[in-house]
């Protein structure tokens, strides 16, 4: 669909579920939140489902759409989600409309708004709540930008373009609070998470000659920094910022004896390659998925992968 007719489509229903991604980040929330308040301003009825991974950062923005417990929805919208494996956790159900901008998305919803070349869902959210309402508030304005900082690293990562500034640019005219954004998401950590950086950067590993990277984050790192889920935004691209790196790959080793994985690259280097080695998606230059293995095997199985994709 277009916008109008993903416009036109929402108004033509009401009882909206919005649904985010599991390990949710600024992106997900807070276009869903956007979109929960440009529903609300046309009459419907819209609440976000509630995420469990909602992190301290992000609470205080999207918190008051979450649904109550008695909320019977009528549709389900899932935003910036690219495959029912990465529904929010505890979500089960059908997905009426995705709106998303992922190119690996697998399309299991009837309706979709996908827009592969933008940086960010917030952008997409941006055009569509103009085509809903005609104008944006500024609370919706401050969400957005929200959404295009924080999955383009404050405009740092290789999938910022010239739409991206212009969405940024539109919403700081429109209002957006750019300065607290900075200083919420991008300026302030917190001690512990200052404690587990450290532990990451010691015990970084460079391969080919500092071209590819490794960072692991173990559970007893977390213990002996007290790090917890909502120190962890934006940890994968610590490993990137070694000078002449083209490839890191964070691991993240879960309660459940499973590792996360995050996969970052230069332009030419398919991180999205690696990561659907192991059932995982994402874009070129941003990927992920999660290998049921310590964290020592899923580096071996990992360099195996890259081997293959990036001779």
């Amino acid at each position: 669909m277009n916008y109008r007719e993903c416009a036109k489509l929402l108004r033509e229903h009401d009882g909206y579920l919005i649904l985010t991604h599991h390990n949710p980040d600024g992106d997900t929330l807070a276009s869903a939140g956007a979109l929960c308040s440009a529903l609300r301003r046309v009459g419907k009825t819209a609440w976000l489902y509630p995420n469990p991974g909602l992190t301290r950062t992000m609470r205080p923005y999207v918190e008051r759409y979450e649904a109550p417990t008695d909320f019977r929805p009528a549709l389900t919208v899932a935003v910036d989600v690219a495959t029912e494996g990465l529904f929010a956790e505890g979500f089960e159900g059908e997905v009426f409309l995705c709106i998303d901008h992922h190119p690996t998305n697998s399309h299991y919803a009837p309706h979709e708004l996908i827009r592969d070349e933008r940086s960010s869902c917030g952008e997409i959210i941006l055009d569509l709540i103009k085509s809903l309402c005609g104008d944006v508030t500024q609370e919706e304005a401050t969400l957005l930008y929200i959404a295009v900082t924080t999955d383009t690293g404050c405009f740092q990562y290789a999938n910022t373009d010239f739409r991206t500034l212009a969405a940024a640019s539109e919403l700081l005219r429109l209002g957006a609070e750019g300065h607290t954004v900075a200083r919420d998401f991008f300026r302030k950590v917190s001690p512990a998470r200052m404690k587990l950086e450290g532990l990451i950067y010691t015990g970084m590993e460079f391969y080919r000659g500092g071209r590819l990277v490794f960072a692991t984050i173990t559970q007893d790192m977390l213990r002996r920094s007290g790090a917890t889920e909502d120190d962890f935004d934006d940890l994968a691209g610590l490993s990137g910022r070694a000078a002449g790196s083209e490839m890191n790959l964070t691991i993240r080793e879960l309660e459940n004896g499973d590792c996360k994985i995050s996969v970052r690259s230069a332009p030419g280097v398919s991180s999205v390659a690696v990561a659907a080695a192991f059932g995982g998606g994402g874009h070129e230059m941003a990927a992920g998925c999660t290998i049921a293995a310590r964290p020592e095997k899923a580096k071996e199985l990992l360099l195996a992968v890259i081997d293959e994709v990036w001779p």
